[in-house]
């Protein structure tokens, strides 16, 4: 298919004397024509950013839109604005199928500009690039069964069935070419008719009794918490449906050029948050990510957290904290009595669940290891929601501990008995406290600061924890325990 989209390209710049590029209606880089190194008039820096890109900012497709690029059924002319980087004038051809839009190509303008005659043959190459868009992204709604039987078949001879179904329904080049998988979690609506820039879609039914066929699957990579069984499932003490813990989840198999650039899945993603069932949400969700990652991507943000390496030794500051034994045990202030309630989900950043979170699964060829990506995709969703620095979209490379805690979480929250007393709502406050702390590699100094507190307050509530867990934080083993603990009930609440 890349080759049909290259050869009408290529076909279109020989026709108007130019080289053109071809962009779908979300302003992604499809195909471009070649461009002479030796011809300073035949770039400026948008279309440069483009080829770079593989794609356009916010701000240059509103302005290429305020023409009426979405309307028109024939070439526009959009003359040259410098303040927004439109140092060339452009000629825009619309590619349509049946009077929608699917896309745009694209001509620096010069004059005299092309004649009549070359920009109306022109356009019938545009219609046949239109037929292309059009058939590719029905094509992919319509492998919905297919791709659904690969993500929900379980291993052995049912798998092997599904994916060679699916192969032959995408053809063998696009079977064998680099893609990734999204998932988004939760998913209220069916899918959507079209995707631009994905090669099939559709809905995983979570746990219930509408649950699909992937609930012979325990054994998928990742653990029942992060495979098809459960990607979209639901948990007991969870956010009763609003996470991507719960209910359905939209798949979406989309292809890559390159393996280290997954702007066409992040496109995509951040696409289908913003349009489908939760979008209100989902924006909040975007915009407590922000706040929480300062600003940074997802991927800086995982990086720069630092969680906690939970196996280190004794924590810094104990020396001048007086510990009441000789154990150097947190805390100088005597423990006071307490109950626990009963055992409830650790409500992310210590708040209410946000909306629907998107994962993006690490890029592969091929279509046997497509069940391990949605479980990949899956778990980055979760982890997404879990963690605000991390969403709304996360990459299954950029979610740290959620990697291994996704494929050691069982369908309900860790019951794990030392940990257990701490989970209940009274102690919301000293969970709260001890995450931050181990999150913090076990330096008061730093723990303090960040939870607003001061040191001596950190010391007697870390001295709580201690008695109602019965763990020595002083301990490397007993450390690493309850941080699992509290991040994995994050993964379900």
């Amino acid at each position: 298919m890349k080759g049909d989209y290259q050869d009408l390209v290529d076909e279109i710049s020989t026709l108007l004397g130019a080289p053109a590029t071809l962009e779908n209606r979300d302003f992604r880089l499809i195909a471009f024509g070649a461009h002479d190194s030796d011809d300073d008039l035949a770039m400026d820096p948008v279309r440069t950013r483009s080829i770079l890109t593989r794609g356009s900012t916010a701000a240059v497709r509103s302005w290429f839109e305020g023409f009426g690029i979405a309307r028109a059924t024939g070439p526009v002319r959009i003359p040259a604005a410098p303040e927004a980087g439109v140092f060339r004038g452009r000629i825009c051809l619309p590619v349509r199928y049946r009077g929608i839009v699917q896309g745009y190509v694209w001509l620096l303008d010069r004059e005299p500009g092309p004649a009549p005659e070359a920009l109306a043959a022109a356009m019938e190459v545009a219609d046949r690039i239109g037929v292309l868009l059009a058939e590719e992204a029905k094509a992919g709604a319509d492998l919905s069964r297919e791709f659904l039987a690969v993500l929900t078949a379980g291993r052995g001879w049912q798998q092997d069935m599904a994916v060679s179904a699916l192969r032959a329904a995408l053809g063998p080049a696009a079977a064998d070419e680099l893609h990734t998988v999204v998932c988004v979690a939760p998913w209220t609506a069916e899918a959507p008719a079209t995707v631009p820039g994905a090669a099939a879609v559709c809905v995983v039914p979570g746990r219930g009794a509408d649950a699909g066929p992937g609930q012979g699957a325990p054994d998928t990579p990742g653990g029942a918490g992060s495979g098809p069984r459960d990607a979209a499932g639901g948990s007991p003490g969870g956010s009763g449906g609003r996470g991507p813990g719960t209910g359905r989840a939209l798949a979406v198999l989309v292809r890559l050029r390159s393996a280290d650039v997954l702007g066409p899945a992040e496109a995509v993603a951040t696409r289908l948050l913003g349009s489908g069932p939760g979008a209100g949400a989902a924006a909040r969700t975007a915009a407590g990510a922000a706040a929480a990652g300062g600003g940074r991507t997802a991927a800086v943000a995982a990086a720069a957290a630092g969680t906690a390496r939970t196996a280190a030794g004794g924590r810094p500051g104990n020396a001048s904290a007086a510990g009441p034994g000789a154990g150097g045990r947190a805390g100088g202030a005597p423990a006071a009595g307490g109950r626990t309630g009963a055992a409830v989900a650790l409500a992310p950043g210590g708040g209410a669940p946000g909306g629907p979170a998107a994962g993006i699964a690490e890029p592969g060829r091929g279509l046997g290891g497509l069940a391990d990506a949605w479980a990949q995709a899956s778990a980055a969703a979760r982890a997404a929601a879990a963690q605000p620095r991390l969403g709304p979209v996360a990459r299954w490379s950029a979610i740290g501990p959620y990697r291994m805690l996704s494929a050691l979480a069982s369908a309900a929250p860790a019951d794990d008995p030392a940990a257990r007393p701490l989970l209940g709502p009274a102690q919301r406050e000293l969970a709260r406290t001890a995450e931050v702390f181990l999150d913090c590699a076990g330096q008061a100094g730093r723990a303090a600061a960040a939870l607003g507190i001061h040191r001596q307050t950190l010391y007697y509530r870390l001295a709580r924890v201690e008695q109602l867990t019965g763990l020595d934080l002083d301990e490397g083993e007993d450390r690493l325990l309850l941080h699992m603990a509290l991040k994995t009930v994050r993964l379900h609440a």
